[in-house]
């Protein structure tokens, strides 16, 4: 019964593809091998199982006979530069399979500026990879901002952006999103970490990426900002589309929990669609809204300009 499940769940995910080719090729094992696995006269074995589960993204949750357990992935904990590069790397192949499908959907519950916005070539995103790598080493504080040298930004990155920009992508935002951002730099200038010259060209870079994103609400139809006041937004993320989800739960800075069990994704879109009923959108609510909730992030920093 598993493996019919199991195997049926494959077939709606490979559309008109062969079957048996499809399984002969990801288990290396000869077509016939396959076709005695497909017509259910020889069972996978449990690594077998596992590697087509992997392979096309299925939760095997659903195969346990319980709907309030789960089998989730976390994220490969973060301690060094080259940890946080990876964290991103990897991240695109999670995503990955969402690339070229058109009606894939993006649901983000920003309590932070998304990191899709901060792993650019920009002195925001070099500040913002500088405050991480801050916060995760353990030992002490690293050297001055100026004398920041990671190699931060690399071909990934770029494709984890570009991965983003193409999905249908819905953010739920408040004005205390950018706070964070605000509160960092306002930190390590008060402990010389960072120059003022330097806060002001970081402060200017977020102030632009607020312009852009605004601009955004008005000419891409791909993308939709909705204002909520309501609730304490948490930085999880849903990707979904017709043939599969992911659900990302965070538990520390680059710490999540991923899942693709259908249920839960549906019961997260359910949350997501609940919020957004108690939201204003950005886009369609008229330019007063629009321009007082940008005003008000954009006062915050100017406010942080005058205190520097």
């Amino acid at each position: 019964m598993h493996q019919e499940a199991l195997l049926k769940e494959i077939r709606r995910k490979i559309g008109d593809r062969s079957l048996n080719d499809e399984i002969a090729n990801i288990l290396n094992i000869s077509y016939d091998a396959a076709h005695r696995r497909t017509s259910l006269k020889a069972k996978f074995s449990f690594e077998e199982a596992l590697e087509l589960a992997k392979h096309y993204q299925i939760s095997l949750d659903q195969f346990l006979g319980t709907e309030n357990q789960l089998v989730v992935r976390r994220t490969q904990p973060v301690r060094t530069t080259e940890d946080l590069l990876n964290y991103f790397e990897n991240s695109l192949k999670i995503l990955d399979v969402f690339h070229n499908i058109t009606n894939s959907q993006v649901f983000y519950s920003a309590k932070d500026i998304p990191f899709f916005y901060t792993i650019s070539d920009s002195i925001l995103s070099r500040f913002k990879f500088y405050v991480w790598m801050n916060l995760l080493n353990q030992d002490q504080f690293l050297s001055p901002f100026n004398e920041f040298k990671m190699e931060y930004h690399s071909p990934k990155n770029e494709m984890l952006i570009e991965l983003y920009e193409k999905q249908n992508v819905t953010e739920i935002w408040n004005d205390t999103t950018i706070m964070s951002a605000l509160r960092q730099i306002s930190f390590y200038s008060e402990i010389g970490l960072l120059k003022k010259e330097e806060a002001i060209l970081i402060l200017e870079d977020l102030k632009k990426l607020l312009e852009d994103l605004e601009n955004k609400t008005l000419q891409k139809s791909n993308f939709q900002i909705f204002a909520n006041d309501l609730v304490i937004l948490n930085n999880s993320i849903l990707f979904k589309n017709d043939q599969q989800c992911s659900f990302f739960v965070p538990f520390s800075m680059f710490g999540y929990m991923m899942t693709n069990d259908k249920m839960t994704c549906q019961d997260s879109l359910s949350y997501f669609e609940h919020q957004i009923k108690n939201s204003r959108s950005l886009n369609t609510s008229g330019n007063r809204d629009r321009k007082m909730f940008f005003n008000t992030m954009y006062q915050q920093i100017e406010n942080l300009k005058e205190k520097l």
